[in-house]
């Protein structure tokens, strides 16, 4: 009797279900106006897209750890009420989530983004039923990286065996995250990262759409 290849999968959210860049980098530059800061290019901007706020203004920005503390408080005086609906879900998202929860698939989401804001944008955009847990980031930083958040996530699922669980997501700290916890990850081509990336960081799997997510999860272990 055949089964399931994975029963659960876990989710990024930005740049995976959601296309949340124009609020990212609008309230990524409003912080670094308010704090007079030299604005980055669009491109240096655009790498605040999947990793934590707080180390991309380190990294990004040349900001010490201080200095970045306050920009991220910043970036949610605009993010929190506006940017966080700058955002869509990606087309073909809902038709997967559909698919996976049909087929009695356990899904969560495993996001950098504070657990407040996950809820409202899923909850926003008619996604949050589709979820069982919403693993996410805590406003204090003290969950904050891919890898805190994916051993929370997992511990609150309660998950025994990791070889039945999949992490999808589009940049390397989502296949870093899982293969930390001996996961296999899906990187999707739609989002933030590029193939550059995922090979460089052995994604198991490289896909186009969300469909083709599915169909990974969906795969037959014999």
């Amino acid at each position: 009797m055949s089964t399931y290849r994975y029963d659960t999968a876990l989710f990024d959210l930005d740049g995976t279900l959601t296309d949340s860049a124009e609020g990212i980098i609008r309230s990524a530059r409003y912080a670094l106006e308010q704090m007079k800061w030299d604005i980055p290019s669009d491109e240096v901007l655009a790498r605040f897209l999947g990793p934590p706020l707080i180390v991309s203004f380190q990294e990004q920005c040349g900001m010490n750890k201080e200095q970045a503390a306050e920009a991220t408080r910043l970036f949610r005086v605009r993010y929190t009420d506006t940017g966080l609906f700058e955002n869509r879900p990606y087309d073909g998202i809902v038709e997967m989530l559909e698919r996976l929860k049909k087929a009695g698939i356990c899904l969560a989401t495993a996001t950098s983004k504070p657990e407040d804001y996950a809820v409202r944008i899923l909850t926003k955009f008619g996604l949050i039923d589709y979820f069982d847990f919403i693993g996410a980031a805590t406003f204090d930083e003290s969950r904050h990286d891919k890898i805190a958040v994916l051993g929370y996530t997992l511990d609150k699922l309660g998950i025994k065996d990791k070889s039945k669980v999949i992490m999808v997501g589009d940049r390397s700290n989502d296949i870093d995250g899982a293969h930390r916890f001996g996961l296999e990850c899906i990187a999707v081509r739609y989002g933030y990262g590029n193939d550059d990336e995922f090979k460089a960081h052995s994604a198991d799997y490289i896909v186009d759409t969300p469909d083709m997510a599915a169909d990974v999860i969906l795969s037959i272990r014999s």
